[in-house]
């Protein structure tokens, strides 16, 4: 097989990358992506391919040490994805940068194990091309080792698991989406971590390619500070669904378009949404999580307050949040409890009671779940419970401003201090609503918001007895 082969001219050959494609003249876009990727020379066509979607005027000269592709859904990310990493592992030739028996790791970083696993078979679909196969030498869930010493490995966003490999390429798949049960936003974590091991390696890749979301993260940032600037280490290209994928359904971003402008248009056309912001900043929770505090003793004569996140056992925690007010009108937290599925709804109920009677509490709140199965559960262990007349979205309203001024202190708790840093404010046409993103969960955080809140104004009656 011939090493000095661009990646190209591997796309032009079927007895490499050539035999996956049906027709390549809808791969035209790409194919000019992949020639700024790898400072391939371009035709006068091309280059005003280039120029649209990075917004430069001049060809990049040598390769590149970052990129970051914001593409529209369906524009076939993880497929490139996919293709760049064998490339890389079986074109390039790393041998003066490995020595004895050391092994390279060509990265694909993805948000979740699913999306890993997409990533994932994509490559082993191009290996199992009959050239390659006389390259792979063991195959795992995670790993693809090859007779060259490198190993095409995939990885959930977790920045704990890359550290202390020899990083010679990274391949950070839908970016802009890459959460973690600890962290806001850990792409810059484990960008953190990870470009250390890049920067010592000759002719290293730190790749990004990701539709567009919120208007946080490093893919944001990179689009914000770089996009058609002229920088000799960093390139940043922005092109929508169809400028990638002409054979996708136009009809189908129609009709997105129709039911979410501002979600389609991140979606479909590589575009960052202006209705998404962040919550609370890492800055204004850093004030009033108390470091290595991380639960209280009951306080004789306190007044207190507890909330309820209920769950059925599947799926969601349930959580309980205390608190009480001091006389200054300051409200401090004082007992988190989280129940992770499965469990047994009832059982959990008993454990929270028992916490809720260690504090003198015999009342507490929480949201309508599953209609009337809270309040009797609750009253069979002797604890009033009471339908919050809040909404969620509306509780995180009024917890907002007694963060920002000062008037809580919340425990030093890794998830729920996470949950409050993912929570996104959604402004639209109707009334802005706060919550948390796709996928993730923001049970702690709920129940602490609600039990704060619960103490902002003074009751007529003490909840606690």
């Amino acid at each position: 097989m011939k090493k000095h082969i661009d990646i190209i001219a591997a796309l032009g050959d079927q007895n490499l990358f050539g035999s996956l494609f049906k027709d390549q003249s809808t791969w035209e876009s790409w194919k000019v992506a992949l020639k700024a990727i790898f400072a391939l020379p371009m035709d006068r066509k091309e280059l005003k391919v280039y120029r649209k979607f990075t917004g430069r005027k001049k060809p990049p000269g040598i390769p590149f040490k970052e990129i970051f592709l914001i593409i529209g859904r369906r524009g076939g990310k993880s497929f490139v994805s996919a293709l760049i990493a064998v490339f890389l592992a079986v074109f390039k030739d790393w041998r003066t940068i490995l020595s004895g028996g050391e092994r390279g790791y060509v990265m694909c970083i993805a948000t979740d194990r699913k999306q890993a696993g997409v990533v994932l078979n994509y490559i082993k679909e191009i290996l199992r091309i009959p050239i390659f196969k006389s390259y792979v030498i063991n195959e795992t869930k995670e790993e693809i080792e090859l007779k060259n010493n490198i190993i095409i490995s995939v990885h959930t966003c977790n920045y704990r698991s890359l550290r202390g490999y020899t990083v010679l390429a990274a391949i950070c798949d839908e970016l802009a989406f890459w959460r973690s049960e600890y962290s806001a936003n850990p792409a810059k974590e484990i960008l953190t971590a990870i470009r250390p091991s890049l920067g010592n390696v000759p002719d290293s890749l730190l790749l990004g390619i990701s539709t567009g979301y919120s208007r946080t993260g490093p893919l944001w940032e990179a689009f914000r500070d770089k996009y058609g600037q002229e920088d000799k280490e960093l390139l940043v290209w922005r092109a929508g669904t169809l400028d990638m994928n002409p054979t996708y359904r136009k009809a189908v971003i129609d009709t997105a378009l129709k039911e979410d402008f501002s979600a389609a248009r991140a979606e479909y056309f590589g575009e960052f949404r202006e209705d998404l912001e962040t919550f609370l900043s890492t800055e204004a929770l850093d004030v009033v999580v108390i470091p290595g505090r991380y639960e209280l003793p009951k306080v004789e004569g306190a007044y207190y307050s507890a909330f309820v996140d209920p769950s059925g056992g599947r799926g969601d925690a349930m959580t309980l949040s205390i608190c009480h007010k001091e006389n200054s009108d300051k409200i401090i937290q004082d007992c988190i409890r989280i129940k992770k599925p499965p469990f047994n709804p009832q059982e959990c109920v008993k454990e929270f009671v028992s916490v809720l009677n260690s504090y003198g509490i015999r009342e507490i709140e929480g949201d309508r779940y599953s209609g009337e199965w809270c309040s009797s559960s609750f009253r069979k262990e002797g604890i009033r419970y009471k339908n919050s007349e809040l909404s969620k979205s509306d509780i995180y309203l009024e917890f907002l401003p007694l963060v920002m001024q000062g008037q809580v202190e919340l425990l030093d708790h890794r998830q729920q201090t996470s949950e409050f840093r993912q929570l996104e404010r959604r402004t639209g046409k109707g009334k802005a609503t706060t919550d948390h993103p796709k996928g993730l969960h923001d049970d702690v955080a709920n129940a602490a918001a609600g039990s704060i809140v619960a103490l902002r104004k003074p009751k007529r009656g003490p909840m606690i007895w």
